[in-house]
Formats: C-alpha cells, sequence, structure tokens
C-alpha cells in the first residue's frame, strides 16, 4: 500500500460491489486460464480476501449457477465449480474487451453510425437490454430512441444485436458526416456524460498509480481489484477519436496504469491463487 492511502475507503469502496461482480472478476482471472474444477473453498476463501461473508459468497455462487455460467460437481463430502460453454464465452468475450480496451487511437474519417430504434414504453426490458448491449459498444443515445457512434466499423455488430432483440423491423441506420447544422460537441456531450467517466478514470489513477503490493497475498488482492475497477471503463467509455475530444483525455494514461499494475501483480497473484486451491484440495 502506498503512503496516503486510506484502506478504510478503499475497502469500503470494494465492498459495496457485488460478491457476484467480484466473482466473475475472480473467475475470468484465474479459473478461465486453467479451464479445471475450481473448489468451493477456495472461492470462498478468495471472496473473503475482499471481505465478502460466506453467506454472500454462497448466494453468488447459487445466482451464477442458476444463470448458467457454472456447474458444480461432488467430490466425496466436497463440491467443486466448472465454468460451463456459456461461462467461457461470456468471460473470454469480457476479457478480450478489457485487454483489448484502449490498446489503440482509434482513426475517425469524420462518418457517424445513426440508429433510430422505436420501442413502446410498455416494453421496458427489451429497452434495457437493448441500452446495455448498445453501451457496451460504446454508442450513446442523444435524445430518445436515437443512438450514434463515431465507430462505423461496429456496424456488423450493431446489426447483429438488433437482429438478436428482433428490432430490425423497427430500426433505421444510415452512415454520414454531420451537415454543420448544430454543434458536433453538443451532440457528444448529449449522448455521452463524458465528466462522470473522466472523473472515475482520475479516481482509477489515484488508487492505482503508485500501489504497490508486498506479498502473494497483496498481488492478488490488488489484481481481482484492479481488474474489477477498470472492467466498468470499457462499458462506461465510448473510446471516442481524438478529434472528438477538447482536451487531453486520462484513458490512455489509466489504461497505461492498469496494463503495468497487472504485468506487475500477475505471477505472485496467480502464484496465490494457486496456494488456495491447493489449501482447499487438502481440506476434509
Amino acid at each position: 500500500m502506498t503512503e496516503g492511502a486510506n484502506p478504510l475507503s478503499r475497502r469500503r469502496e470494494i465492498g459495496s460491489a457485488s460478491a457476484r461482480s467480484l466473482l466473475l472478476t475472480i473467475l475470468g482471472e484465474f479459473a478461465l486460464p486453467r479451464q479445471e474444477p475450481v473448489w468451493t473453498a477456495t472461492i470462498l476463501d478468495a471472496l473473503a480476501l475482499h471481505d465478502v461473508e460466506e453467506r454472500a459468497a454462497r448466494q453468488a455462487l447459487s445466482r451464477t449457477s442458476s444463470e448458467g455460467l457454472l456447474a458444480s460437481s461432488r467430490h466425496g463430502r466436497r463440491s467443486a465449480w466448472e465454468l460451463t460453454d456459456s461461462g467461457v464465452q461470456l468471460l473470454t468475450e469480457g476479457a478480450e474487451r478489457i485487454y483489448g480496451f484502449m490498446r489503440s487511437v482509434p482513426a475517425w474519417d469524420g462518418k457517424w453510425l445513426t440508429l433510430a430504434v422505436s420501442i413502446p414504453e410498455t416494453q421496458r426490458r427489451l429497452r434495457h437490454q437493448l441500452r446495455t448491449r448498445f453501451m457496451w459498444l460504446g454508442l450513446g443515445s442523444p435524445q430518445p430512441g436515437l443512438w450514434v457512434t463515431p465507430g462505423t466499423s461496429k456496424v456488423d455488430d450493431v446489426r447483429r444485436i438488433v437482429d438478436d432483440l428482433g428490432l430490425t423491423a423497427q430500426t433505421f441506420s444510415w452512415v454520414g458526416e454531420t451537415s454543420g447544422i448544430g454543434d458536433e460537441q453538443s451532440l457528444v456531450s448529449a449522448a455521452w456524460d463524458l465528466a462522470d467517466v473522466e472523473s472515475r478514470y482520475l479516481d482509477f489513477l489515484g488508487s492505482f498509480s503508485e500501489r504497490r503490493a508486498e506479498s502473494a497475498t497483496d498481488a492478488f488482492t490488488a489484481q481481482v481489484e484492479l481488474v474489477q475497477e477498470w472492467r466498468r471503463f470499457p462499458f462506461l467509455d465510448p473510446d471516442l477519436p481524438r478529434e472528438l475530444l477538447d482536451h487531453e483525455w486520462p484513458g490512455p494514461r489509466a489504461a497505461g496504469v492498469f496494463h503495468d499494475r497487472r504485468a506487475q501483480w500477475h505471477r505472485r497473484a496467480q502464484a496465490r491463487w494457486d496456494e488456495l486451491q491447493a489449501d482447499a484440495a487438502q481440506r476434509i
């Protein structure tokens, strides 16, 4: 821990995250690469290092299993968990997005992909699904029913989402430059809350820029917290081209800290996970 860091404030922040969210982060970092069963005790111990009580940890396991992402098996008096095919797919796609995010500066040809999607107010669940999936791709909504992104290469991904949700007949789309009527920066401000995203980046930099891990346990908890915080940004930050940003954006600097710290902690964190597995395997 760095001098001046407030462990209590960090613990409250991590503790506010759902046990399920932390569970998925841990599974993605340590279970996914190994593709082997994980003892229940391993998961309970790993979550306990982040102040998750056993009851909440077991509820997270049960919920994740009911969603079809985990499957349990008995081994005598003990139980173990394996990622299902759906779980592997979800975490693999998430890892690709998390670790690929902000790796390069997007080139921009000045064109926008714009969609008008008509969904009745009564179909709130469908509206939520569309919003969640579009935001994960980096699309923004400057006004109800309208979605925009300067990332025109995402058109195939957008089409897949529209088709999956059965909204093809209710959607119109086009690609082109703005006409000069109205202000492009006002469009950006209406579509995305960049001030909030920037504030989160600065908080991330404040938490991890100088953070150090003295032991394998420190490295394990630090890496989980690091990924837990970073995984939010691909959902929050549309990764806009520089032409649409009016000042130096902290995203690339935060990405550099993320990859640097993870590289520093990764080997010891993985070793600590192996110790947790070995300790769990020895219990009766």
